[in-house]
């Protein structure tokens, strides 16, 4: 099939590789002429393991190409895909969809023949109905329709989840646009993956449910953590204990510093307006909103109490900057809330992330980056591991600690052990253990 996706970002530039790789012909359409030149370079934006060499060979095949000519690129298409940012728009939480509506204009005034327009972009429920409104007004004799195709990749393992995903949602009100989402999906039959296809409303509203559930389910485990530690429980065997539920599951019960990113802290807020617009407050993802912001600050009163109560002149050390490890993506994550009360304490900050400093550097000032974790150690008087990216879990502790002015590890993902911490000369605190 002929695939035009109009956004280069995350999310469509992951899509559109995959979807050549299924043997589609795919073009990427981006406004950012910057961002297009790179591509064709062979240049990748974004940080994402595995997506170079997809791109590369999919771009050396002749199935995906780059351009900032929209009106040739739709024309062409069988199947248009929405796939532009829709963040909170300032002020009130809601997700701003300046930049989808004015994608649907464009689209519309370029149409040829039968074309189906499928929404990738997170949008709220009705985002289908006005943007078929629009195309309609732009142009009414275009013969489009318009679908809900919700993504749901993860950063850091986005191909593995495009290419074998749970589900893929496909939301119609015209059921001619059936067999063509059918045919674009078709290759993930071998994988067995199920095609779900439900009422336009009905996808739009299954991705922010989605998100939000999994957004309180880390805010849940968090908050047990604090009661473990109180009481002497050790949280990890309680996430093992209810996670060996199958109505329950294991995943999203690590305890840590609290979630970020550019899905989770968007779309819980954009949901509890959604709730409140239509008079349906959203009661639990409200108070995971206010749970996990706090949840940030007292990551960093954790690792002041963890110095004695005061850090000012002390340096420490940080292990990991991005929201989540295998991803360059600075967007809410709670170093960034941490490092500035830890600033506004008093203390020195040195830091080292394997793929997210330079992202951090247009973010944070007042830092010394480091070269790797052991230089983060390097002089520090404590040492805290934010985010648990793979060459963080196997540190020779003992070489950590020789090269610290002080002794203390504050593990805020528990990747290591109370006794092999303390054999290698270190106090150590972690989340939710005794």
């Amino acid at each position: 099939m002929r695939i035009t996706m109009v956004g280069s970002g995350y999310v469509g530039l992951v899509s559109g590789a995959c979807l050549a790789d299924f043997g589609h012909t795919v073009t990427c359409v981006d406004s950012d002429s910057g961002k297009i030149e790179a591509l064709n370079a062979g240049a990748i934006p974004i940080y994402e393991p595995g997506l170079d060499q997809l791109v590369a060979d999919n771009a050396r095949a002749g199935r995906l190409t780059f351009t900032t000519r929209l009106p040739a690129a739709v024309a062409a298409a069988d199947v248009v895909f929405i796939a532009v940012g829709t963040p909170s728009r300032r002020g009130d939480g809601h997700a701003d969809l300046t930049f989808v509506h004015a994608a649907a204009q464009e689209i519309a005034r370029h149409i040829e023949g039968f074309t189906v327009v499928a929404i990738k972009s997170t949008v709220p429920v009705g985002t289908g109905d006005s943007v078929e409104q629009i195309m309609r007004e732009a142009n009414p004799s275009a013969d489009a329709v318009v679908v809900s195709n919700p993504e749901f990749l993860r950063e850091g393992a986005a191909i593995e989840d495009f290419k074998r995903p749970d589900r893929i949602v496909v939301g119609l009100e015209d059921e001619r646009a059936r067999d063509v989402m059918t045919e674009v999906y078709r290759p993930l039959y071998l994988n067995h993956s199920p095609l779900m296809f439900t009422g336009r409303r009905t996808a739009e509203l299954i991705k922010y449910a989605g998100n939000s559930f999994l957004a309180m389910k880390i805010t849940f485990i968090n908050e047990m953590a604090d009661l473990c530690e109180r009481t002497g429980a050790n949280v990890q065997d309680v996430a093992r204990g209810i996670g060996l539920d199958n109505r329950i599951g294991a995943k999203f019960l690590n305890a840590g510093p609290g979630y970020g990113g550019s899905c989770f802290p968007k779309d819980t807020l954009a949901l509890a307006r959604i709730g409140h617009d239509h008079g349906a407050p959203q009661r639990l993802v409200e108070t995971t909103l206010s749970v996990n912001e706090n949840r940030k600050r007292a990551m960093a009163e954790k690792i002041i109490a963890a110095m004695g109560g005061a850090v000012g002149g002390k340096t420490i050390g940080i292990l990991g900057l991005t929201f989540k490890p295998n991803t360059d993506d600075m967007r809410e994550a709670p170093s960034l809330v941490i490092i500035e009360a830890l600033q506004a304490a008093g203390a020195r900050i040195r830091a080292f992330d394997p793929a997210g400093m330079d992202m951090a550097r247009q973010q944070v000032e007042g830092i010394t980056y480091a070269e790797d974790a052991y230089d983060v150690a390097r002089g520090s008087d404590a040492v805290a591991l934010v985010t648990e990216w793979n060459e963080f879990r196997g540190l020779d502790l003992a070489l950590l600690r020789s090269l610290m002015a002080g002794n203390t590890l504050i593990d805020l993902r528990n990747v290591y052990r109370r006794k092999e911490a303390e054999a290698a000369g270190l106090r150590y605190f972690s989340i939710g253990r005794p």
